[in-house]
C-alpha cells in the first residue's frame, strides 16, 4: 500500500439522499479538487474552511457543492483532507469520485482513512478499532463503551502497566550488563508486587469482555415452546412488524428467525425457534434441535405457553427449565381463556400473562426482560473489552506474566526474567499497535466501511 497516494470513496452511506460527502486525503488532496473546482483557488486557502463553487467536468456542471478543507496535521488522517459536500444522487456522487480518480486520486479500500490515520500516529489501534465500534454502534450502552475508549480509556491503563513493566526490564537488562560483579538492579518483591497487580487488572479487562459482548452485539434471548403457542405472535407483537409467518398449523417454524429490538437503550436480539416436540418430519427435527442449541447459547430463554396447557403439563416445562440454568422467563399466552383460579394457581410457579396476539401484556414483558437482564449497574466510565483481539493477548500477557513469577523463586539468571517480561510487554504492545504486522492491520481495518 503505497501511503503517499491520495484516496477518496464517499464518507456518507450509499444511496439516494439530501447530501453525500466525498472525502480525499493524501498529498494531491488539494490540487486534485481544485483542479476541477470553479470557485476560489483551493490552494490559497487556510485550513478549516468552507467554500462554495461548482464541480467541473470540463465544460460540463457536474453539481453544486460545499468543499471544506482540512490541512494536514490537523485533519483526521494528518494528511491533507478535501472533503466535498455535493447533492446525494449516485449518479452525481460516481460522477464526481470517477472524476476526481482520472484527476490523480485512486479508490479508497475499506477503513484505509482511518488506517492512514493510524500509521500517521493520530491515534493508536485499540482507539482505531474504537471509530468502528461507535459506527457501528446501535444502543446507548454501546456507544457509551466506544466513547470511552475511543477517548483512550483502554490505552491509558495499558500505558501505565507498560511503563512499569519497561522500568523492570531496563534494571534487569542493566543487570546483565554488570553479570560478572553479581548486582541486582531490580527489586525482586517489588517487581513480585507489580506483576500481581498488574494481573488483577487483566483479569478485571478479561472479565469484562462478558459484558461488552453483550453491549456490543446485543442480549441474545430464545423464545422457546411447544409448537403453536404463539411464539411468532409474540416475535411480530415485540418488534411491530409481520416478521415471522403465523399461522394455525403446529409446526409452521421450521427454522430459526432473529431480529433485534432496542429497549430503552438496551439491545436484545430475539430468536423465534421451531416448536419443541417429537416428530417424524426431518426438516422440523432439524428445527428442533436448532432450537435446543440456541437455548444453551442464551443469556435468557421466553418460554411460552398458552391457556389451553394442563397445570401440571406446563409445571413440568418449567422444572425442565430449572435444570438448565439458565435464567428465564414463563409467559402464558391467551390469558383472556383463564379464570381467576386457573390465574392463582399457575402464578405459584411463577409465570407472566399475557395475549400476544392482542398486544396485551407486551409493555410488562419488556420491563420483565430489564429487569431479568439487569445493565443500569453498568459504569462506561470503566474500561469494558468488547474485542476478542484484545482479550487474547491479555490472556497471552497474563501467561507470560505468570511465568516472570515462577521464575522469580527459581534459581535463573536474568535473562530469562528479562525474556519473559519482554514477552509480555510484546503481547500489550499488539493491542495499542506498538506491534503490527501487515496481516494483521488488513484484517482489522478491512472490517471497516469504505470512506472511513
Amino acid at each position: 500500500m503505497n501511503a503517499k497516494q491520495t484516496i477518496v470513496a464517499l464518507s456518507t452511506p450509499s444511496g439516494s439522499g439530501a447530501l453525500g460527502v466525498i472525502r480525499l486525503s493524501g498529498p494531491e488532496a488539494v490540487d486534485i479538487a481544485n483542479s476541477v473546482f470553479k470557485g476560489k483557488d483551493l490552494r490559497k486557502q487556510a485550513t478549516h474552511t468552507l467554500h462554495f463553487g461548482l464541480i467541473m467536468d470540463g465544460e460540463a456542471i457536474l453539481d453544486e457543492v460545499v468543499i471544506g478543507i482540512f490541512l494536514a496535521p490537523k485533519s483526521y488522517t494528518k494528511e491533507n483532507v478535501i472533503e466535498i459536500s455535493c447533492h446525494g444522487s449516485s449518479y452525481i456522487i460516481q460522477r464526481i469520485i470517477s472524476l476526481l480518480i482520472e484527476n490523480g486520486a485512486r479508490a479508497a479500500k475499506p477503513g484505509e482513512f482511518t488506517l492512514q490515520a493510524f500509521l500517521n500516529g493520530a491515534f493508536d489501534l485499540s482507539k482505531a478499532e474504537a471509530v468502528a465500534d461507535l459506527i457501528a454502534s446501535n444502543s446507548r450502552a454501546s456507544h457509551d463503551v466506544a466513547m470511552q475508549q475511543m477517548r483512550g480509556g483502554f490505552a491509558n491503563e495499558l500505558q501505565g502497566l507498560r511503563e512499569q513493566l519497561v522500568h523492570f526490564a531496563s534494571m534487569i537488562e542493566l543487570e546483565l550488563d554488570f553479570a560478572e560483579e553479581d548486582v541486582e538492579f531490580a527489586n525482586r518483591e517489588q517487581l513480585r508486587e507489580l506483576i500481581l497487580k498488574i494481573n488483577q487488572v487483566i483479569t478485571k479487562l478479561i472479565s469484562s469482555f462478558e459484558l461488552g459482548n453483550v453491549i456490543k452485539n446485543g442480549i441474545p434471548i430464545v423464545i422457546a415452546g411447544k409448537p403453536n403457542v404463539g411464539k411468532s405472535t409474540l416475535l411480530n407483537s415485540l418488534l411491530n412488524e409481520e416478521r415471522a409467518i403465523v399461522s394455525d398449523i403446529a409446526g409452521t417454524t421450521r427454522d430459526t428467525i432473529e431480529d433485534e429490538i432496542n429497549i430503552e437503550g438496551v439491545i436484545f436480539r430475539f430468536i423465534d425457534t421451531a416448536g419443541i416436540r417429537e416428530t417424524a418430519d426431518l426438516i422440523e427435527a432439524k428445527g428442533v434441535e436448532r432450537t435446543l442449541e440456541k437455548m444453551k447459547q442464551a443469556k435468557l430463554i421466553i418460554y411460552m405457553t398458552e391457556a389451553n396447557q394442563d397445570f401440571s403439563d406446563i409445571s413440568e416445562q418449567v422444572e425442565g427449565l430449572d435444570k438448565q440454568d439458565i435464567p428465564y422467563i414463563v409467559l402464558v399466552n391467551k390469558a383472556e381463556l383463564l379464570n381467576d383460579q386457573q390465574k392463582e394457581q399457575l402464578q405459584e410457579l411463577p409465570v407472566h400473562f399475557m395475549s400476544a396476539k392482542e398486544h396485551i401484556g407486551v409493555d410488562e414483558l419488556k420491563e420483565s426482560l430489564l429487569e431479568a437482564v439487569d445493565v443500569s449497574g453498568i459504569d462506561t466510565n470503566e474500561t469494558i473489552l468488547t474485542n476478542i483481539r484484545h482479550v487474547e493477548a491479555l490472556r497471552s500477557t497474563e501467561t507470560a506474566l505468570n511465568r516472570v513469577l515462577e521464575n522469580i523463586d527459581n534459581p535463573i539468571t536474568s535473562d530469562f526474567l528479562a525474556m519473559d517480561i519482554k514477552q509480555a510487554l510484546h503481547y500489550l504492545g499488539e493491542i495499542v499497535g506498538e506491534v503490527t504486522t501487515d496481516d494483521l492491520l488488513e484484517n482489522i481495518f478491512s472490517k471497516f466501511c469504505i470512506g472511513k
